[in-house]
């Protein structure tokens, strides 16, 4: 059997056709640890720790605590460096968090197990096993009494300064991104800790988490272009959702009065630096409060997650200093358009020479009321100019199709859109409760579509029934976890925050 698997084995065949010099020197390599009789693809390994666990537990303990104590570690890592020197070999191993190094000496393993670390190369995953100890530099280094094979790189890794800068690179072969850059690893721990804290902030406070279809016949919860699909068994067109909003809202009229999703929305629109077609969100809903108070809740909520994860109310974005503490800014979204777009007043007064202008500044899909034309002017010449965080309140009610009107302006809607850093990181409002509005504007939404445009909402009897069965006062909000992440790791596009961003195939 092992004559059979080892004759099989050597017939490979690599993704890359053409292997470079260094690739076939690596093959040759791995066959001779074959031929050695090493299990070359193991099932499993003995190990104590992580290499970032001994680095977060030991690195604070001098040379003498060290010795006392003798720590026998069994640690599993990717080879990083090789330092040799005759029968002696210093290398780094590392996880995606940490490096650590390793002491290799002929006279510990032996003469003939130190002359096979010849057959592995920079990239190959080891188990080394041994004690710690402090060298000369003090340097925290395992001084290694075994070592096994645990995986072959057949390919070098990228050249430090040079392969990883490749953008493109990063984000089409992640796994290379984390091997090689710890920043990218800490980005994505920020990211799994912010889910986390929020979890613990809403659990805290008596929501439930819930989870709602991705796949509806109807798309609804937000202004967007859908995902269209079709489901063969059951012959019918179904839509990958672009926002959880209206079954959340269902499950309030049943009394759930405090839910929470965390969920994954898609959105069949272009891709920036702030857009993916595949995003995450969190959406909550809690009844009988309204969108002023969901302003001081989502204050809460933010200051609860910059200082759980950086310990302090103000963090670095870019050039910029984000400072979180209270109480935000609350500017109206007609002010803030007339105050920062930087377009004379007076331009205000001529709706169709404004829905003229606005058209310029998206050519593709012109805005066909007055309405629609402030949100464009505010999205392309305002949201920029805003870096601290902010509440943009009271939008037109066009805009705003699930939202209460509010009670001081009828046609401006009882909501808010959180602004930082020039992004729109969340948005609430008061929720529409009366069915007969609601089907009236969904109705006004579907002869938006019949004049082309995709991003009205279709009419959903259906939800439109669920109203008609008692919404109490709610108050619902959606927070972005992509933006906010790149907030809170100051990173400026959302492919960094995203492991696998959604790229054009080569």
């Amino acid at each position: 059997m092992k004559e059979q698997r080892s004759q099989k084995n050597s017939n490979f065949r690599l993704v890359q056709e053409e292997l470079s010099d260094q690739e076939l020197i690596r093959l040759e390599k791995w066959k001779k640890l074959q031929e050695k009789g090493l299990e070359v693809f193991p099932h499993r390994a003995e190990v104590s720790h992580s290499v970032f666990e001994v680095v977060r537990d030991f690195s604070a303990l001098t040379k003498e605590q060290l010795e006392e104590k003798k720590y026998q570690v069994k640690v599993p890592g990717r080879i990083m460096t090789v330092r040799k020197m005759g029968k002696a070999t210093f290398f780094h191993i590392a996880d995606f968090r940490s490096r650590l190094q390793v002491y290799l000496r002929a006279d510990v393993v032996g003469p003939e197990i130190y002359e096979m670390f010849d057959l592995l190369d920079i990239g190959d995953v080891v188990l080394v096993e041994g004690q710690l100890f402090r060298t000369r530099t003090g340097e925290l280094t395992v001084l290694a009494e075994k070592y096994t094979f645990l995986a072959k790189s057949f390919h070098p890794l990228p050249e430090k300064w040079h392969g990883l800068q490749d953008v493109e690179l990063r984000y089409r072969k992640r796994y290379l991104d984390l091997m090689m850059n710890p920043d990218s690893g800490q980005t994505f721990r920020i990211r799994s800790q912010i889910v986390a804290k929020i979890r613990q902030f809403f659990d805290s406070r008596g929501f439930i988490e819930v989870e709602t279809p991705m796949m509806q016949v109807i798309p609804g919860g937000a202004l967007a272009r859908p995902f269209k699909t079709f489901h063969n068994a059951l012959g019918i067109d179904l839509y990958l959702r672009i926002a959880p909003e209206l079954y959340l809202k269902r499950l309030v009229v049943g009394g759930m009065e405090k839910v929470y999703e965390i969920n994954r929305n898609f959105r069949n629109e272009g891709v920036d630096s702030q857009h993916n077609p595949e995003f995450t969100m969190l959406e909550f809903y809690q009844a009988y409060i309204d969108y002023h108070q969901l302003m001081d809740l989502t204050e809460e909520l933010f200051v609860y997650l910059v200082k759980e994860i950086h310990g302090q109310e103000e963090i670095p974005y870019g050039e910029e200093v984000i400072s979180f503490r209270r109480p935000w800014k609350r500017l109206k979204f007609i002010e803030a358009v007339k105050q920062l777009s930087g377009l004379a007043p007076a331009r205000f007064d001529n709706p169709d020479e404004l829905i003229k202008f606005a058209g310029t500044l998206t050519p593709d899909k012109k805005p066909q009321t007055y309405a629609k034309a402030l949100d464009v002017i505010f999205d392309k010449l305002v949201k920029d100019k805003i870096v601290q965080p902010t509440f943009i309140i009271n939008p037109p009610k066009e805009i705003s199709p699930l939202a209460k009107s509010d009670r001081d302006n009828p046609s401006e809607a009882a909501r808010f859109e959180l602004i930082i850093a020039g992004m729109e990181v969340a948005n609430a409002f008061s929720e529409l409760t009366d069915p007969f509005e609601q089907r009236e504007r969904f109705e006004e939404q579907a002869a938006m579509r019949q004049i082309g445009d995709e991003e009205s909402h279709l009419v959903d009897l259906d939800y439109v029934e669920a109203l008609e069965y008692g919404l109490p006062p709610t108050g619902g909000e959606g927070v972005g976890i992509d933006r906010l992440t790149m907030i809170m790791a100051n990173r400026k596009s959302i492919r960094e925050v995203i492991l696998f961003p959604l790229l054009k195939p080569r």
